[in-house]
Formats: C-alpha cells, sequence, structure tokens
C-alpha cells in the first residue's frame, strides 16, 4: 500500500476542507446580514444561514476524520481497522480515505447505528 498516496490525498482533502469550512460560515454570516429587509427577507436569510452553518458543521466533521486519519499514517497505524488491526481494504480507502474502519466493520456499526431507538 502506498500510504504517501494517501498521506498527499488526505492533506489535500484537508486543505480544501478548511477553505470550505471558512468560505460557508462567511456566506452564512453575509446572508443574515446583507438580505434582512422584511420580515420574509428576514426568513429566507436565516434559512439559508442556517444550511450554509449545517454545511460548514458536516465539513468540520469531516475534517476531523481526516486529521484523525492524518494522525494514523504518523503513528504507522494507516490503513489498519481500528476494531481488530486487520488491513481496510485498498478499494475501500480509495472511496473514504479517512476512514478507521474495514468494510465489515463499518457495515456492522452501520446496522447497529439503524437499530437504534430515535431520541427526542
Amino acid at each position: 500500500m502506498n500510504i504517501q498516496h494517501y498521506k498527499q490525498r488526505l492533506l489535500d482533502l484537508e486543505n480544501t476542507l478548511f477553505a470550505r469550512i471558512g468560505q460557508e460560515a462567511d456566506q452564512g454570516r453575509g446572508d443574515s446580514i446583507d438580505s434582512a429587509y422584511d420580515v420574509g427577507d428576514a426568513s429566507v436569510a436565516d434559512e439559508v444561514a442556517s444550511e450554509k452553518f449545517t454545511e460548514a458543521e458536516h465539513n468540520s466533521d469531516e475534517l476531523q476524520q481526516v486529521g484523525d486519519a492524518l494522525d494514523r499514517v504518523a503513528e504507522g497505524t494507516f490503513g489498519t481497522c481500528i476494531v481488530d488491526g486487520g488491513p481496510i481494504e485498498e478499494q475501500r480507502l480509495e472511496a473514504v480515505p479517512w476512514t478507521p474502519y474495514c468494510l465489515k466493520h463499518a457495515q456492522r456499526l452501520e446496522i447497529a447505528a439503524s437499530l437504534r431507538p430515535p431520541t427526542l
């Protein structure tokens, strides 16, 4: 496995996410400030701002996962499943280079998450 390939992909993604988060937060702030002329405009501006902040939050979560993957690269554990230490499939790493789980354990976690009752 070419760890340097994945490290570079993760670093590029990290830079992209930093930029995207900054833009989304700026757009969210700008939309809520610049376009509130009446109650209807304010409502639309609040909704757009909320969407931008939600996107920024999602990207921030992904950025954390990318950072964790870069930590695993530095520790020499990148490409191994954090559950059992087995190898993560190369196809999976190509698709989701920040994943800490092999396909088997990722699927088990998804099933377990779908079985949890919703919270209020």
